[in-house]
């Protein structure tokens, strides 16, 4: 693999270096998550690079939560339409493991920081795949409305409050895939934070986090798109509710709904980019181009201010202050700040890799139960 990685990257290193405007493509797709995530992605680095590449336009897809699947589709069929999708770590290592993203040579393909240091040491640790640019960090945590809970209920301080219906009576949401809700689930019926995936692994842990969501099952709310539990919670139409961190920060800041966060088990993880293999020279170049811009010091700074997600390179830590348009200092909002982070867990990238598509066969029969 090594030597592959090393040929493809100097292969796609001399597109990327050698190619002029005219042998890029004018058009790209990207695929993201949509809402605010989306939003900081197209203020940050979209807006500036079409400013400089006036012949250029950009289409978003909104499928990055489909992204495994609807690429095994276009590979299979022979005609990949998308050229740059946003997935979180582990969907990165399966397809990477799969053939279907490629290699990255970061010290080749990408900018070194502007504090002098190589791309491949300014990501660090933060790179967990040979196919994988970690853009930023974020958080899966828990919000709620203090007015929709009982008068008498004291404020919720763990995430196992969505466990506890008699307390916080009313519907809950959480996202319909395994990830998270499981964890949360044995953590909740008592295993230690530590060993939660080595039973996750067993036929019987499975069966217990199961078991333990069964207990809230008819009060779940399950959601798709992380701009849903925000929506549902302004409506009422639940009292808490899991997201990314970074939409409880723009429904709570910039759009002054009454939400409360629950930090408690909030779980970290990375979100990047993959570039599909097999795309025409012409539309590979023209990526190579833009990721190359968008995933610098300054861009990935700059994405900071407008959602409370850090930033995965290190030299760009420095440069996040505030929001761009609130004025409000971001550093309090992020998911890593001492007094939000007391209490987390941090997601096992790898072993979702290896057990993710059992454990959602395994979730979609316990949901059609």
């Amino acid at each position: 693999m090594k030597l592959k990685t090393i040929l493809m990257g100097t292969a796609i290193a001399g597109v990327g270096s050698m190619a002029f405007a005219q042998d890029m493509a004018n058009d790209m797709t990207l695929v993201s998550w949509g809402g605010a995530y989306q939003a900081s992605q197209q203020k940050a680095y979209v807006e500036p690079y079409l400013e400089m590449n006036p012949d250029v336009s950009i289409t978003w897809d909104e499928s990055s939560a489909e992204a495994v699947a609807k690429l095994r589709a276009m590979n299979e069929a022979g005609n990949i339409t998308w050229d740059l999708v946003d997935v979180v770590a582990s969907d990165a290592i399966r397809l990477c493991d799969e053939g279907l993203a490629m290699e990255i040579d970061f010290n080749e393909m990408l900018a070194e920081g502007d504090d002098g240091s190589s791309a491949e040491e300014d990501f660090g640790d933060f790179i967990v795949s040979d196919c994988y640019i970690p853009q930023i960090v974020y958080s899966t945590a828990a919000a709620y409305r203090p007015d929709l809970l009982p008068a008498d209920a004291p404020a919720p301080d763990s995430i196992c409050a969505f466990f506890d219906t008699e307390t916080y009576p009313g519907k809950r949401a959480l996202e319909q895939r395994p990830i998270n809700n499981m964890e949360w689930a044995l953590l909740c019926d008592g295993v230690p934070k530590d060993e939660i995936y080595n039973v996750l692994e067993t036929e019987e842990g499975q069966d217990q986090a199961f078991a333990k969501l069964d207990t809230i099952k008819d009060d779940i709310v399950w959601w798709s798109a992380a701009a849903e539990p925000p929506q549902l919670l302004a409506d009422g139409e639940i009292v808490m509710g899991s997201s990314y961190n970074g939409r409880w920060f723009s429904a709570i800041e910039e759009q002054d709904q009454p939400f409360e966060m629950l930090w408690d088990a909030q779980v970290f993880d990375l979100d990047g980019w993959i570039i599909p293999t097999g795309l025409p020279e012409d539309r590979l170049a023209r990526v190579m181009d833009f990721v190359r811009y968008a995933t610098d010091t300054q861009r990935l700074a700059d994405q900071a201010k407008y959602i409370s997600y850090g930033p995965a390179r290190a030299s760009s830590a420095p440069l996040v202050g505030q929001h761009a348009e609130l004025g409000i200092e971001m550093g309090p909002h992020m998911p890593t700040a001492p007094a939000n982070s007391e209490n987390v867990f941090v997601y096992n990238y790898t072993w979702w890799a290896d057990y993710r598509d059992d454990l959602d066969s395994k979730f979609q029969a316990w949901l059609a139960q």
